[in-house]
């Protein structure tokens, strides 16, 4: 139980950090913990792919000093090494779940883009979410819910409102 509060905790914190560096770092504990407790309560999929995505992201936050090549290649073993999770862990259709969510994360980290980060944000609060309820692990549940409509909230802001706003100005110039 302590390890999915604290996941829950490092998710909220990670989500309310702006510098991607250190968001990422603590995405990474949120990550470590979420491996534990998934171990603890037999969430094989979810556990695994929780120590991957926590190498993962530590790798992700020195993205700047990897050569493009070499970032690209460790692209493709990221996700690799997902789906054979997924496969080697398969616990039913509920595997699916947190094996799409993550490799639907990884790639949009590794873009370096941070609207794509808010996109996965969607993603990842959706699929782990549900993930999460099958197993009854509330307090994970919550952090993938607050982690879905804050992502939301952050695509309309940045994204949205944004073009919205330009197209607006733009029709007025003529």
């Amino acid at each position: 139980m302590i390890f999915s509060i604290l996941a829950f905790i490092a998710l909220i914190l990670s989500i309310c950090i702006k510098d991607r560096k250190k968001s990422l770092f603590i995405q990474s504990l949120n990550c470590l913990f979420e491996a534990i407790y998934g171990f603890i309560i037999n969430a094989f999929t979810g556990a695994v792919l929780s120590i991957v995505n926590f190498i993962r992201t530590f790798i992700f936050i020195q993205s700047e000093k990897i050569n493009k090549r070499i970032y690209l290649l460790i692209l493709i073993i990221f996700e690799s090494i997902i789906i054979g999770n997924g496969i080697y862990t398969w616990n039913g259709f509920i595997s699916i779940l947190p094996t799409i969510g993550s490799i639907i994360r990884t790639y949009c980290l590794w873009q370096n883009n941070m609207k794509l980060v808010r996109i996965s944000g969607i993603t990842t609060g959706i699929l782990y979410g549900l993930y999460y309820s099958y197993y009854q692990s509330w307090f994970i549940v919550m952090g993938d819910i607050i982690l879905l409509f804050t992502s939301i909230i952050s695509i309309y802001k940045n994204d949205i409102k944004n073009r919205i706003v330009m197209c607006f100005i733009k029709s007025i110039q003529g």
